[in-house]
C-alpha cells in the first residue's frame, strides 16, 4: 500500500465514521517500531507503522488509523485527547477503532535471565544491566540465558 492510497482511505473513513473530513497527511513512518502510529498535535498529521499492513491484514491497519483519528478529531476540536480520557474511550468504541497494536516481529524479541542462586528465570521484553539489577526473590545476581 502506498502513502496515497492511505491518504485516500483515511479521508474515507473519517467522513464515514467520523463525519468530518481529514485535511492533513497521514504517511508510512519505518522509524515507528513499538507503536502503531502516531498523531503529532504540532502540525496535526499522522504516521502509520508500515508492519501494521505488512505483517497484518486491512483490518488491523483501519484499528489503528482509526485510533489516530480519534486523537485528531479530539484534539481539533477542543476536547481531551489522552488515552485515559472518557472523551477518547468513548470515541473510540463508537467508530471500532483498535485500543491497542498488535505486537510485531520488532516488538516479540525476548530476553531471559535465570538467577545465579535460586535459578529462578525471569523473561524481559527489554534488555537490563544485570550488574544494576538484582532477583527479586532472593537479591542473588543475573545472568542472561537467552
Amino acid at each position: 500500500m502506498t502513502n496515497e492510497q492511505l491518504q485516500k482511505l483515511t479521508m474515507q473513513w473519517s467522513l464515514e465514521l467520523f463525519n468530518r473530513p481529514f485535511v492533513h497527511k497521514i504517511v508510512f513512518n519505518r522509524r515507528l517500531k513499538t507503536t502503531g502510529g502516531r498523531y503529532h498535535l504540532s502540525d496535526h498529521h499522522i504516521d502509520i507503522n508500515p508492519l501494521m499492513i505488512e505483517q497484518f491484514d486491512e483490518h488491523t491497519l483501519k484499528g489503528v488509523v482509526l485510533h489516530e483519528l480519534c486523537h485528531y478529531h479530539l484534539h481539533l476540536t477542543g476536547r481531551d485527547y489522552h488515552h485515559r480520557s472518557q472523551d477518547f474511550k468513548k470515541l473510540l468504541v463508537q467508530v471500532g477503532g483498535s485500543r491497542y497494536a498488535p505486537l510485531t516481529t520488532a516488538r516479540q524479541h525476548v530476553v531471559q535471565y535465570q538467577c545465579q542462586s535460586c535459578h529462578t528465570i525471569i523473561i524481559r521484553h527489554r534488555r537490563f544491566n544485570t550488574r544494576r539489577y538484582v532477583c527479586g526473590k532472593c537479591g542473588g545476581r543475573l545472568k542472561e540465558i537467552k
